[in-house]
């Protein structure tokens, strides 16, 4: 593994540092509009915002990039992150944050079909694996680590904004000072909805369900913790543990189910995040006790996506897997764009334990959905079912790291 990271440091160093500049954003843009006392139903706006920049972007960059490469298109998106970010300091309103969320979202886009296609590129069958292991270790250390950069605003309310827009401009070095070859952006056709429900049912409506919970999460999480009494500090903390638990878990679950019907185990997590929120919204816990059932959320929702990935490829030939994947993100997208308004609208009618009580919701309604299809449909055999791969949830473009077949 080190010898395969070591050969696309440069791309992991950028993403690294990117996720680290920006991944804490939709935190600390959610604290601050909670602070000025804006409604919840905006908070979410603004982070639904992001996530249709991030689906729209996903699918019309490829043009662009193609055009005029991948170096000038990663520093052109890049540039426009980083100047969004220091617009948020200058502009203290919220309407023109909803709108800076969007050019977020779709610069993140760009980023992530620029550094996905470039790893794919350098990717072999022998090492494909780990160099998506150490891309996905990269990408959500870095998002965990920037949390902490919220503290930085206790007393200079502009410092994180401009905190991030240097660690963004840093990340472009890697990239621009890279003598590693230009990749060719991939043309990828996602299957229809249609489609993907046919071929595996639970896959796609896994999917859906965990994009609008993790989106609800992300939009309002910070303002949940904010609105029990915890404080900045506790707030940054909650969030890497929720995402420091997503990672931890998600290999130990993958592996268990590729032993058992797979069903099972995405019904056991959807199940066991269903009565975690169920204990974070009906009990009154310490500040200890909510982070520690925050990180136990983020094991088992965190690995949710993965998993049905890997149910869906299940019931696929393998040249169908990349589509099918790559729809699965746009479907995963689709949740995450709805889950903002759904968090925020349970918040604003029940106050703060409507959050987890609607996430919780979500989760076991899918809980059942699974335990339905068990009854109706027969499991794939253990020695049939594909490997489970560890995929991160950014554009369709990640869908064709998995694939061997897509490797030169």
């Amino acid at each position: 593994m080190i010898a395969s990271a070591l050969s696309v440091r440069a791309l992991l160093s950028a993403i690294f540092i990117l996720m680290a500049g920006s991944g804490f954003l939709s935190t600390l843009i959610a604290v601050r509009l909670e602070s000025a006392g804006v409604p919840s139903l905006i908070i979410g706006l603004a982070a639904s915002s992001y996530f249709t920049g991030l689906t729209l972007g996903s699918v019309r960059v490829e043009a662009l990039i193609a055009r005029i490469g991948h170096i000038r298109a990663f520093a052109a998106f890049v540039t426009i992150f980083s100047a969004s970010s220091l617009t948020y300091a200058i502009l203290n309103e919220p309407t023109v944050w909803v709108v800076l969320r969007f050019i977020d979202g779709f610069a993140m886009a760009g980023v992530f079909v620029c550094l996905e296609s470039w790893l794919n590129r350098q990717a072999t069958p022998a090492n494909r694996s780990t160099m998506l292991a150490a891309y996905m270790i990269a990408l959500y250390c870095g998002q965990a680590a920037g949390q902490f950069l919220l503290n930085l605003g206790q007393n200079a309310p502009d410092l994180p904004f401009m905190i991030s827009a240097v660690l963004l401009s840093i990340a472009l070095l890697p990239v621009l000072l890279t003598r590693m070859e230009q990749p060719q952006v991939e043309a990828i056709k996602p299957f229809s909805i249609r489609r993907l429900y046919e071929a595996s049912p639970l896959g796609i409506v896994g999917t859906l369900v965990t994009g609008a919970m993790l989106g609800a999460f992300y939009a309002m999480g910070a303002v949940y913790v904010q609105r029990i009494g915890m404080g900045l500090a506790q707030v940054a903390l909650f969030t890497s543990c929720v995402i420091a638990g997503g990672v931890a878990l998600q290999y130990p679950l993958g592996r268990l189910s590729d032993k058992f019907d797979r069903r099972r185990v995405i019904i056991v997590c959807f199940a066991v995040a269903a009565g975690i929120s169920a204990v974070i919204a009906a009990a009154q816990l310490p500040a200890f006790g909510t982070i520690a059932m925050g990180s136990m959320f983020g094991g088992f929702a965190f690995a949710l996506y993965p998993l049905c990935v890997a149910h869906s490829n299940d019931h696929l030939e393998e040249d169908e897997r990349v589509g099918a994947s790559s729809g699965l993100v746009l479907t995963y997208s689709a949740g995450a764009m709805a889950g903002p308004m759904i968090g925020s609208s349970a918040m604003s009618a029940f106050g703060p334990p409507g959050l987890f009580a609607v996430i919780g919701a979500l989760a076991a309604g899918a809980a059942l959905f699974g335990i339905w299809r068990t009854l109706i449909r027969h499991a794939v055999p253990a020695n049939e079912q594909q490997i489970f791969q560890s995929l991160p949830r950014t554009t369709p473009m990640a869908a064709v790291l998995e694939s061997d077949e897509s490797a030169e």
